[in-house]
């Protein structure tokens, strides 16, 4: 189950309509994790709202993360992980294979009424955030965080992860450390750092070309 859902937020707000409750938005996620999980996948967000073509379901999927190997002295591996252990993004079959699944499975359970689009995808690079392991495995990233009330005089929060200590989502923000408790969180995303996303972007590009040169 996720630790939240993003009642309360306004950018959601305008997003919803039909599901403005949270055991509403609980039913469709239960629903749909097991069939993410029976694929070997996890369900990382849920996203249902009317937009000006009509009802739209977003579905995020990704392969489930574990912590990488942990180098001598006790360090996690950082960077040097995913370039000995790539890791895995979700293709087209598998957003297929759960967009098939799960639009069966929403007929038979009626949970929405009229008329929706249904769309199945990765997470994207502005990946959002909800379960305390997302903020363990993004630590070290920048990331975007919207709380439901206040904490410590605001609800906006933008800065670097440092993870999380007994429910609380530990961040530093403009040089000062934040804690956020997770029960308060209403919406989080990850901030791309565009000049590493382009370097990765060359780095598997030249990769592709030496391994046709050497076919």
């Amino acid at each position: 189950m996720p630790l939240n859902n993003n009642g309360g937020d306004p950018e959601w707000e305008g997003k919803q309509t039909h599901m403005t409750t949270k055991a509403n938005f609980d039913a469709l996620w239960n629903l749909a994790d097991p069939y993410v999980r029976d694929a070997g996948l996890e369900l990382v967000e849920l996203e249902f709202g009317r937009e000006p073509e009509g009802f739209v379901l977003r579905v995020y999927i990704d392969f489930p993360w574990s912590p990488g190997p942990t180098l001598p002295g006790g360090d996690a591996a950082g960077d040097a992980s995913d370039e000995l252990f790539p890791p895995r993004h979700v293709g087209l079959a598998e957003c297929e294979r759960i967009s098939r699944d799960l639009s069966a499975a929403l007929d038979v359970s009626q949970l929405i009424s009229h008329a929706y689009r249904l769309e199945v995808s990765s997470p994207g690079i502005e990946r959002p955030l909800r379960r305390e392991a997302d903020f363990q495995r993004f630590a070290g990233q920048q990331a975007k965080v919207r709380t439901h009330q206040p904490v410590e005089g605001r609800r906006n929060f933008s800065g670097t992860l440092q993870g999380v200590e007994d429910g609380t989502l530990l961040m530093e923000c403009d040089g000062l450390a934040c804690r956020v408790p997770l029960e308060q969180l209403a919406k989080a995303h990850l901030v791309p750092d565009w000049a590493e996303e382009f370097r990765k972007s060359e780095a598997r590009s030249q990769a592709r070309t030496k391994e046709r040169s050497a076919s």
